[in-house]
């Protein structure tokens, strides 16, 4: 227990409605542990956006500054070390164990909400499965607990009664039907992001198939693809086209196995003594750039493919990863790439019901078509005398420049800034457009920053 640490953070948000500032600082406290090699890991929540992050140990008055490692936003994950030698003095690092069985006692220890001393609480297995983990709003293997997790329990080691660390406490379902459902990030995926900053020196991440797929529980279906009454397997509806395995799978093909483990026709594979998984399980537990075996059925053809295993690109990112968030200004438009964050901001967590809806089909559904490509929106008008009439113009994707397809932020920016026409015509979503004289809207620019006291008509990353 005196491996459990106190992690104090500080953090600044970008403010993705006014991209040119931050938000204003607010500091958490949340549980950490230490392991080998002069680390200690916490949850990736924990130190998002951090300005500074600071451990105290158990029965310590000091705070001791830490330097963040690593942050592993898909699996929740930080890894932190601390300079000071003085830190690691008569501290027993935590041991890891393997993955528990259902009903194995489990006791998450950490500093929850409620008091300022260490806690300790106990409860069992219910469930281990793919779970989706709300941060890194990704699928990953996951463990379910009834032990109460609070918030500040963040970050904290859940140990087997052998006294091993089995896990990371990280997140719990706060529902009106349900009780007592905490989550535990457990062992391989903690090994893997350790593994992963090991062996490459940052943490590359956890690599996907880039399909969709469907199941195959059908038997008319399954005929009608061709499948002999032995053969089992899932059937591609759509390939990312930015996705390696674009090259090779197509749709409507049927992947029968993965790494030579057959997949059933719910998509599921076996998984230890008489539990059954989901595939994705597979895949995760690869590493980016390494390959795999995909035997597929086309044609009812056996085909068999090595594939390159690579993260996903999202056309709407789910994270910034850190970043300040990009914005272009001209004669008072903003423009913005949209992703995750930026809608929680103007919408707030309920922002997919209240999004509108062609941004929320492009976030659900769509796929982007090359690696830099993204949803480009005006997110606001700043109001001046050049743009009356276009006030009301909020969030609406803007799909062509005079007459050239926008790409992404970055490809927007420079053909405005190199316009030499008389006019700047943007084709916004909606069949609207928005007609501005080149030359007035690049002078009104500057008074416009002025006024609303911003430094750049642009974001750093757009200069370069």
């Amino acid at each position: 227990m005196d491996a459990v640490v106190k992690v104090f953070c500080v953090h600044t948000e970008p403010n993705f409605s006014l991209p040119w500032q931050r938000k204003r600082q607010y500091s958490s406290s949340s549980s950490g542990f230490i392991i080998g090699g002069r680390r200690v890991l916490t949850n990736a929540h924990s130190v998002e956006h951090y300005t500074q992050v600071k451990l105290k140990k158990r029965g310590s008055d000091t705070k001791y500054l830490a330097t963040v490692l690593a942050i592993g936003t898909e699996c929740d994950i930080a890894l932190l070390t601390v300079d000071d030698d003085e830190f690691w003095d008569g501290v027993s690092p935590v041991e890891f164990g393997s993955l528990p069985a259902l009903q194995d006692a489990v006791t998450v220890v950490g500093y929850p909400i409620g008091g300022d001393t260490i806690s300790v609480t106990s409860g069992v297995v219910s469930r281990i499965e793919i779970l989706s983990y709300v941060h890194g709003s990704t699928e990953l293997l996951g463990l379910q607990i009834d032990a109460a997790i609070n918030s500040g329990n963040s970050g904290g080691p859940a140990f087997s009664d052998r006294g091993k660390c089995v896990g990371i406490a990280f997140q719990s379902l706060k529902h009106e039907d349900a009780e007592n459902i905490g989550y535990v990030i457990p062992t391989p995926v903690i090994m893997h992001f350790i593994q992963d900053y090991e062996k490459s020196g940052e943490y590359t991440g956890f690599p996907i198939l880039g399909i969709e797929w469907q199941k195959m529980e059908n038997p008319d279906l399954r005929k009608a693809m061709g499948m002999k009454s032995d053969q089992k397997g899932v059937r591609v509806r759509r390939v990312e086209p930015t996705a390696p395995e674009s090259g090779c799978l197509q749709p409507s093909d049927i992947i029968l196995s993965f790494d030579g483990i057959d997949i059933a026709n719910d998509g599921t594979v076996p998984f230890r003594h008489g539990e059954r998984i989901g595939f994705s399980y597979l895949v995760s537990q690869k590493y980016t750039g390494e390959k795999a075996l995909v035997k597929v059925l086309r044609n009812s053809k056996i085909h068999e493919f090595k594939i390159k295993l690579a993260t996903h690109k999202r056309l709407v990112a789910a994270h910034v990863k850190g970043r300040p968030p990009s914005y272009y200004i001209v004669a008072g438009f903003v423009f913005a790439a949209v992703s995750v964050p930026y809608l929680r901001s103007e919408y707030g967590k309920d922002y997919e019901y209240d999004a509108p809806v062609k941004l929320l089909v492009k976030h659900l559904h769509a796929m982007a078509q090359s690696p830099d490509e993204q949803l480009v929106v005006v997110s606001q008008v700043l109001v001046a005398n050049i743009n009356i009439g276009y006030e009301e113009i909020v969030n609406t994707q803007v799909l062509a420049f005079n007459g050239q397809p926008v790409k992404n932020l970055k490809n927007l920016a420079s053909m405005v800034e190199n316009c030499k026409d008389e006019f700047l015509k943007f084709d916004l979503e909606y069949d609207q457009i928005v007609v501005l004289e080149t030359k007035t809207a690049k002078a009104a620019t500057r008074d416009i920053l002025t006024t609303h006291c911003i430094p750049s008509a642009m974001s750093d990353d757009l200069k370069t």
